[in-house]
């Protein structure tokens, strides 16, 4: 019988499962990234805006467990320093997305820490190969939190083929709408070497999110979330204009959704979603979140998450005989 787990990912990572989680911003912090990692996965510390003090928390969270870590490339831009700190930290690899990947590589690669790039084009992905990524996530618009406009089904099977004719020994990981073991099958199917699940892992026991933000996923559908600059101006986050966030709509968006600039000038509601975040009012925070809320049933810890989705995608692939 086919090892269908045992792919490029798992062998040159030594991981038993060809799964990674996100680096999420704010939930995916040093308890989550090594529950993941003992899980048979690797896990990421989301470092997203760059805040060292928190970064160094969640690091010395995770203890002797091996991670990495991920930053929002614009971000680090505006804070050079911390790379170096970071990789003083040897991390198992360094997560790169939402910009470009260059002026950072030649540090990673003196550090011996693999290069991870998440991107949404085929662009960004021939920049990341320049770049000397090991692994390229190609990210679907399904996804939680920021991406753009292409779809995981098309996305990866065309990186996949692209790094096959130009780049055959960099890795492909899918993102974007995977949440169980269908996703995980149908990945591998579509050239990919493995995952980064995000969505899935935002009801887990060790994420860091509000209890009312992990009972609104489990609740949700699909249906219930939308692409939006809306949160990012209240919350003052200085996006380019090309990637927008996926969150569960809710009446902050659909007060301001489509009136963005009226929302720039409104007084005061910037400090409206701000404060309803700290206690978990939903009415008018919103929670990142991907389609695949649909497919989050139950809270659980992250290891129990991910030995589900493998097991339950060795199945399929066994049942279906794709070997």
């Amino acid at each position: 019988m086919v090892d269908w787990m045992k792919t490029r990912l798992t062998l040159q990572f030594d991981l038993t499962h060809p799964v990674i989680g996100a680096p999420m911003a704010f939930a995916g912090g040093g308890a989550l990234a090594a529950a993941v990692t003992r899980a048979g996965g690797l896990g990421l510390i989301g470092g997203g805006y760059c805040d060292p003090d928190w970064i160094a928390a969640q690091l010395t969270l995770a203890g002797n467990t091996p991670v990495g870590v991920g930053f929002i490339t614009w971000a680090l831009a505006q804070n050079p320093g911390l790379l170096t700190t970071v990789l003083a930290q040897a991390p198992q690899a360094v997560f790169l997305s939402f910009g470009d990947p260059m002026p950072f590589a030649e540090e990673i690669q003196r550090a011996g820490v693999p290069l991870i790039c998440q991107v949404q084009n085929l662009r960004d992905a021939r920049r990341a190969v320049a770049a000397g990524a090991a692994i390229i996530v190609a990210q679907g618009a399904e996804a939680g939190g920021h991406g753009e406009s292409r779809a995981t089904m098309t996305l990866v099977p065309e990186i996949a083929d692209m790094l096959t004719i130009s780049a055959p020994d960099v890795l492909l990981v899918a993102a974007g709408g995977i949440a169980d073991g269908r996703g995980l099958a149908a990945s591998l199917m579509l050239g990919a070497d493995g995952v980064l699940i995000g969505s899935a892992l935002l009801a887990s026991d060790e994420a860091l999110l509000h209890p009312n933000a992990k009972a609104a996923i489990l609740a949700a559908d699909g249906d219930a979330t939308l692409r939006t600059s809306v949160v990012d101006i209240a919350r003052g986050k200085d996006w380019a204009a090309r990637y927008s966030g996926r969150v569960l709509h809710n009446g902050f968006t659909d007060q301001w959704q489509g009136r963005e600039d009226a929302l720039r000038a409104a007084e005061g509601e910037a400090a409206r979603w701000a404060a309803a975040a700290l206690v978990g009012d939903l009415s008018v925070a919103n929670v990142f979140v991907g389609e695949a809320a649909g497919l989050i049933r139950n809270s659980a810890p992250a290891a129990e998450i991910v030995n589900n989705m493998v097991t339950e995608a060795e199945a399929l692939l066994n049942q279906h005989g794709k070997n």
